[in-house]
């Protein structure tokens, strides 16, 4: 299988800063690449070299067939982009800012307006559609975002963090869109920092710090890399962490993590049932109580605090936005405007 995205040896530093530091990429036609690492690790500046909002230092990159640096316009044709932030012009209907992007693509007028009803019905905002997107909630303008990114149907998709501030309902149901666009050969690139995004929609995983690609793989194949199953206790007095980490730490395989605000302590281990009843008497022992005790399956959260030295941001209530912030000229720095604020978007669509 040929192919969709390809990227070798990405260098981009900004001052002092080494946003991308050697990065190689592959997505075959028609699967979905998550990318995940913590705050500054370089995927949103990963994803704007690809989509030719910045020029690398070094290194190469193919999109949809075509070198980016040599054929840029010619790139552009071929991608859909939806950034962090949704980048919708607030004045206009939802509608007439689905009419213009078609248009931008040069559509005729009578098609620029069939496809927006198309795309205003699919993403369920066709009962709004004739109203300004200023009074649009956070997900509505987050679904048009995406529906303009698709206005032509384009091979090979880059999401950066398509569901952040979505409620778990349109969350869901942007994922079953996604899932949609893909069965229909769809190629996407997909940043997140939501690890259950990834893991549903994603056949490979990219995770990166600092720049680079520390580990590559399919989820379960990541979570054999941590190995074994994880005790997790939950006390009931927020003061006793302290005991039940020191507890869980001797008994367990490897360190335990402390989440103080859900007061649950997690731990590798190898013992199984027979452990966890070995933890309930040392805790009871040394008088922690506990509201809660279990087994399970690692999971990429894990993954990622044994890759990277600590969780994802916002693990615990599913994720967070990612703006890759290493500095006031890096991710999330002056090439922002361009990638989400305006005209940089708009000339991707």
């Amino acid at each position: 299988m040929p192919d969709a995205i390809r990227a070798e040896g990405l260098v981009k530093t900004f001052g002092a800063v080494r946003a991308l530091d050697g990065v190689d990429l592959d997505v075959p036609e028609g699967t979905v690449l998550g990318l995940l690492g913590p705050n500054g690790a370089g995927k949103t500046t990963a994803v704007r070299v690809l989509t030719t909002l910045l020029t690398p230092d070094s290194g190469r990159a193919v999109v949809a067939g075509l070198d980016v640096l040599r054929h840029p316009d010619r790139v552009r044709r071929s991608i859909g982009l939806s950034g962090q932030f949704a980048a919708v012009d607030e004045y206009l209907t939802g509608r007439e800012n689905l009419r213009m992007v078609g248009e931008l693509y040069q559509l005729s007028g009578r098609d620029a307006k069939a496809r927006a009803a198309v795309l205003l019905e699919r993403f369920g905002l066709a009962a709004a559609a004739d109203r300004p997107a200023r009074t649009y909630s956070g997900g509505m303008r987050r679904r048009l975002d995406l529906a303009a990114a698709l206005v032509v149907s384009p091979p090979v998709m880059f999401m950066d963090e398509p569901t952040t501030g979505l409620d778990p309902r349109n969350r869901q149901a942007l994922w079953e869109v996604i899932e949609d666009l893909v069965a229909q050969g769809t190629t996407l690139l997909l940043t997140t920092q939501y690890l259950e995004e990834a893991d549903r929609l994603a056949d490979d995983i990219v995770v990166m710090d600092q720049g680079r690609v520390i580990a590559r793989g399919t989820s379960d194949q990541l979570k054999a890399r941590t190995g074994g199953e994880r005790a997790e206790v939950v006390v009931r007095d927020r003061g006793h962490l302290p005991v039940a980490r020191e507890v869980l730490r001797r008994l367990g395989a490897g360190e335990a993590a402390v989440q103080e605000h859900t007061r649950k302590v997690t731990v590798p281990v190898t013992g199984g049932a027979r452990l966890l009843a070995e933890i309930i008497r040392e805790l009871d022992g040394r008088g922690v109580e506990i509201d809660d005790i279990g087994l399970r399956r690692p999971t990429l959260d894990d993954v990622f605090l044994s890759l990277t030295g600590h969780r994802a941001e916002g693990a615990e209530d599913g994720g967070g936005p990612d703006a890759d912030r290493r500095g006031t000229a890096g991710d999330g720095g002056r090439d922002r405007a361009a990638a989400d604020g305006g005209a940089g978007k708009e000339a991707v669509r």
